[in-house]
């Protein structure tokens, strides 16, 4: 059976879609099946993997509707292994379009019930807000991956969340857990970097990874050639880190639903 992962942090800015994008390729080109859902109304990493978000005509936003089976609004990638629920901007109206939908909060989990036996890892790219699709989200999976940029305000970003699956454990998923926490946009240069690594290990010691993802013009290029990391340059920093990170999380014990 494979592992729901919900990538989340409810401040913006923290790397989550990159990792997203670039976790769920290193791990695919591993052997491993992986599906990323693009739970995100901006639709960046269905743009980072090469689909056009303008142009999707079946995507977790017509899933979440019924409106559209689920093996329609899943789709191949330039990445062996690798395959993408879109999102589309309509995804922003969820809010209000599932307002009368009876037991809301568990739709995805409904659909991902039969996915976790054809995937290895599902991996669910959340909003930067506590939303209904964030809610959603952790409601569905068996544990939170956490990036955290390297600056002032992380720790700020990490007590919001860990204050959100609190809540989550205690109404609508008891069993979801910390996957781990990984740091991003790293810059050995700076004394910033290393005091919020520093400061982060003391709130969470059990649940860091020790890989630590480089600040990189490579990285930042990548998306707009609708590339991961891996492909767009192999030999990168960035692309080491991402292939370090998919081997921690291939060999970390299963924890949660």
């Amino acid at each position: 059976m494979g592992r729901i992962i919900s990538i989340a942090n409810q401040k913006g800015g923290v790397g989550k879609t990159t990792t997203a994008i670039n976790l769920s390729a290193a791990l695919a080109e591993a052997g491993k099946k992986v599906l990323v859902i693009d739970f995100d109304p901006q639709a960046n990493t269905t743009s980072g993997l090469g689909l056009d978000k303008r142009n999707v005509d079946a995507s977790i936003y017509e899933l979440l509707l019924g409106e559209k089976r689920t093996d329609e609004a899943i789709h191949k990638t330039l990445v062996k292994n690798l395959y993408i629920m879109p999102a589309k901007v309509e995804l922003a109206g969820a809010e209000i379009e599932l307002i009368d939908f009876a037991d809301r909060e568990h739709i995805l989990k409904r659909i991902l019930v039969d996915l976790k036996y054809v995937y290895d890892f599902i991996f669910i790219d959340c909003p930067p807000s506590l939303n209904i699709l964030t809610v959603n989200a952790l409601t569905a999976s068996d544990t939170v991956l956490v990036p955290i940029q390297c600056e002032y305000f992380a720790l700020e970003g990490l007590s919001q969340l860990m204050y959100t699956i609190n809540l989550i454990q205690g109404r609508l998923n008891k069993r979801l857990a910390i996957e781990g926490v990984v740091f991003t946009m790293y810059d050995p240069r700076t004394n910033l970097s290393s005091e919020v690594v520093e400061e982060v290990k003391k709130h969470l010691p059990d649940n860091i990874y020790k890989t630590i993802i480089p600040r990189s013009v490579r990285l930042s290029e990548a998306p707009s050639h609708g590339l991961p990391i891996t492909m767009y340059d192999a030999k990168s920093k960035g692309a080491t880190a991402y292939k370090a990170l998919a081997q921690e999380v291939i060999n970390k014990k299963v924890i949660g639903g």
